[in-house]
C-alpha cells in the first residue's frame, strides 16, 4: 500500500533533484547537462541583481502571507462551527457542499471566477449595477488580484481542510466536556479550554507545513487568473520561472530561481518548527 506513494515521491520529487545542477551551468539543450559549461553562481547573481527580483519576491510573499493569514484559520473556524451543530443531516449537508469545490479543476474554478466577475455580464457586476453603481473591471485591476485569488482559494479548499480538524475533534475525550458541564462551563469556556487545546497539535503541525509553503504559491490558478495588466501584483516566482524557462528557453536561469525558492521555503519551515518546539511540545522533528 505504501509502494505507490513511495514511487510517486521518488520519481517526481527526488529523482528530478539531479537537474538542479543546470542552475550552475550554462545549459545547452543539444550538449546536455554533462557537456554544458560550468558557470557557478552566475545565474543566481543575475537574478539577485535583476530589477524584477524584489517585485517577484514581494508579490510571492504577500500572496502567500495573505493566504496563510486568511486561509489558514478558515477551516478551523468551520470545523468548530460544525462541531456545535447537533442536527446530523444538516451537518453532513454542509460538509458535503463545502468540500466539493476541492475536486473542481483549477481551470474550471478560474473560469468561474472570470465569468462571475465579468464587467459585461458577470453576476457580481449585475448586483453592483442593480444597486446603482458602475461595474468594476475586477480582472484588470492589480489592486484587487490578491483579494480575488485568496478568496477563491478559501472557497475551493476550506471544506477539504476542515476534514482534518473534524477528525482531530473526534479524538477529544467526551469526559472532558462532561466535567466542564459539571463545573458550569459555558459553551465558550468549553470551546476555549477543551476543544482548542484538544486540536492544538493538529493546528501547530499544519501551521508549520503552511509556513513552509508560503512562497510555493500554486502556479496554475495564478497563471489562469493573471494578465499583463495585473503583473505588478500578480506576477510571482513560479509564473516568472515558467516564462523564463519554458517560453524563453533560459533553463539555467529558471532553475536558479526555482532553487532559490526552495531554499527560502526550507528556511521558513525550519524556523517555524524551531519556534513551535520552543513554545510547545509539538513539532515535525
Amino acid at each position: 500500500m505504501f509502494l505507490p506513494c513511495f514511487l510517486y515521491y521518488l520519481i517526481f520529487k527526488y529523482l528530478p533533484m539531479g537537474g538542479i545542477v543546470i542552475s550552475f551551468k550554462d545549459y545547452n539543450l543539444y550538449k546536455g547537462i554533462l557537456e554544458s559549461k560550468w558557470v557557478g553562481f552566475k545565474y543566481y547573481e543575475m537574478f539577485f541583481k535583476s530589477p524584477d527580483f524584489w517585485i517577484l519576491l514581494r508579490n510571492t510573499f504577500l500572496l502567500g502571507l495573505y493566504k496563510l493569514v486568511f486561509g489558514f484559520p478558515a477551516p478551523i473556524l468551520l470545523a468548530l462551527l460544525l462541531n456545535e451543530v447537533k442536527q446530523a443531516l444538516f451537518k453532513r449537508f454542509v460538509q458535503t457542499v463545502s468540500y466539493l469545490p476541492h475536486f473542481i479543476s483549477n481551470v474550471v474554478v478560474a473560469g468561474m471566477v472570470i465569468m462571475f466577475l465579468s464587467p459585461s455580464g458577470g453576476m457580481v457586476n449585475k448586483i453592483i449595477e442593480s444597486l446603482g453603481f458602475t461595474p468594476i473591471h475586477f480582472m484588470v485591476n492589480p489592486e484587487l488580484f490578491r483579494s480575488i485569488y485568496v478568496t477563491s482559494e478559501i472557497w475551493q479548499h476550506v471544506g477539504w481542510e476542515t476534514i482534518i480538524y473534524l477528525a482531530a475533534l473526534t479524538s477529544i475525550d467526551p469526559a472532558l466536556y462532561e466535567a466542564a458541564d459539571i463545573d458550569g462551563a459555558s459553551r465558550w469556556n468549553k470551546l476555549w479550554n477543551v476543544t482548542l487545546p484538544g486540536i492544538a497539535p493538529a493546528i501547530i503541525i499544519l501551521f508549520i507545513l503552511n509556513v513552509g509553503r508560503v512562497l510555493e504559491i500554486g502556479f496554475e490558478k495564478v497563471f489562469l487568473l493573471y494578465n499583463p495588466a495585473t503583473y505588478s501584483t500578480a506576477d510571482i516566482l513560479s509564473t516568472y520561472v515558467y516564462r523564463t524557462g519554458l517560453i524563453n528557453g533560459n533553463f539555467s536561469y529558471a532553475a536558479a530561481i526555482d532553487m532559490f525558492t526552495g531554499v527560502i521555503c526550507l528556511i521558513f519551515i525550519y524556523s517555524a518548527n524551531a519556534l513551535s518546539r520552543r513554545m510547545s511540545e509539538t513539532s515535525l522533528w
